[in-house]
């Protein structure tokens, strides 16, 4: 689709200095690898996914002016899809510029091969208002505006299965396991490192053949965005050099843990002090607002943290019964887990968000939920509650309709992009009901 959407290539004035800068970083990425024959530019659209193409690598320097992509690449489903509502716009296209420090190698063939995010513009030079980059952009200026700067590290799961059929050997945190398994999670280090992603482990979790990258904390939470979504291709290419598939599917096999993208997330001052600072068991007033308007903005975040059918495979025990509580003190039940931690070391662990959602609008969801309890005072159940909460929506259409009814949220993601958001989600939803399952067939056979 792309070859036929992307047939223009066009060089565009921006300031002087975002050219040079790009300039410099690109000189400096071609003497370190001088042999580099692609790059991949691209975008990530609503659910995460890249759009983009593969160009010569004599067209590196030029980036720094700019390449027009469609405005649709913002109106596609999961599976490259655009919707109706697109196609009547006509598509037009805009302009979209390199951002800096997202030129990396890619682990396939680090040598020859690199690539590189695009962030798209307004026709004013605004970022796009329908990009989930631009849209957690905006929510952080909220705080940093208010002299309140979100810290954030994320952790994300996935499962590994080898291509030969061989069964995962992997146990909840083994250290020692099989050469074969070991060498893989080496190489994912290494290209890590390469790629300058700040990952603090790769830990074998709860099933054999899950795993899961842990991230550093770090106040530059858009970058911390950008980096959970190389790390996901980074994965997949390692794992495909080495014999093995891998999959951020949230609920790959219904016998198999889920696999989240849990966010560790705090609020400093501007002289770096955790304004959530306290005594273990005893949030602050801070921590206790925090953690009252995560809890209302929940059932319409679920929306965005559980963004297919598949995802509520993982948020529920039964078809009635959450798998995940209100809040709760070091405890992985809860939606909001308080972890073990000294004073300065107080944060939020939020676990509803399966690992195939988008990054940057889980962090998004998580700090409109924040600033509404900052700004909304409301009372907090005690740890463990669940009947002072509205529940939360355990199937995908029930989760867009509350969605589709939380002005306050809506308005704080963006009208433009939470309508491009559900016009994507319902249809994808009417596609995923038009499927006729195995299960279906099955029953009818007999």
């Amino acid at each position: 689709m792309f070859s036929t959407l992307l047939n223009t290539w066009m060089l565009a004035g921006t300031p002087q200095p975002v050219q040079s800068r790009f300039r410099q970083e690109a000189q400096a990425y071609l003497r370190e690898y001088p042999h580099t024959r692609y790059v991949d530019i691209c975008l990530y659209d609503l659910n995460g996914c890249r759009r983009g193409k593969r160009l010569s690598v004599e067209t590196l320097l030029s980036l720094a002016d700019g390449c027009y992509f469609p405005l649709s690449v913002y109106h596609m489903d999961a599976e490259g899809q655009v919707t109706p509502a697109a196609v009547a716009h006509s598509e037009p296209d805009r302009l979209c510029l390199p951002i800096s420090g997202t030129l990396r190698p890619c682990a396939s063939d680090p040598q020859h091969h690199a690539q590189v995010l695009l962030s798209m513009q307004n026709p004013d030079g605004t970022g796009c208002t329908l990009e989930p980059r631009v849209v957690l952009e905006r929510l952080l200026a909220r705080f940093h505006a208010r002299g309140l700067y979100p810290v954030m590290a994320p952790e994300v799961e996935f499962y590994l299965q080898a291509v030969d059929g061989a069964p995962p050997t992997s146990r909840c945190f083994d250290i020692d396991m099989p050469d074969r398994d070991n060498a893989l999670l080496e190489a994912m280090d290494a290209e890590a490192r390469r790629q300058g992603l700040p990952l603090c482990g790769i830990v074998a979790e709860a099933d054999a053949g899950q795993f899961e990258l842990n991230f550093r904390h770090t106040g530059r939470v858009v970058a911390m965005c950008d980096q959970v979504l190389a790390a996901r291709r980074l994965v997949h290419q390692v794992a495909e050099k080495q014999g093995y598939h891998a999959s951020f599917m949230a609920k790959p096999r219904a016998s198999l843990a889920g696999s989240g993208l849990h966010f560790h997330v705090s609020l400093n001052d501007p002289q770096g002090s955790n304004l959530f600072a306290s005594e273990a068991g005893c949030p602050n007033v801070m921590m206790r607002r925090s953690l009252s308007g995560l809890l209302a903005l929940m059932p319409a975040s679920v929306a965005l943290v559980a963004p297919g059918a598949n995802a509520f495979r993982r948020l529920r025990k039964n078809l009635n019964e959450p798998l995940f509580s209100s809040w709760g003190y070091n405890d992985r039940s809860a939606a909001l887990r308080l972890p073990c931690a000294d004073a300065a070391g107080q944060r939020i662990e939020y676990r509803l968000a399966s690992a195939d959602a988008n990054p940057y609008l889980v962090a998004a969801v998580m700090l409109a939920g924040i600033l509404y309890g900052l700004d909304h005072p409301l009372p907090l159940p005690q740890a463990g509650a669940k009947k002072e909460l509205p529940a939360l929506p355990l199937f995908w259409p029930d989760a867009l309709a509350c969605f589709q009814e939380a002005d306050w949220l809506r308005a704080q993601l963006g009208t433009p992009f939470s309508d491009a958001w559900l016009a994507c989600k319902h249809q994808e939803l009417a596609r995923f009901e038009s499927e006729v399952t195995d299960a279906e067939k099955r029953v009818h056979h007999h």
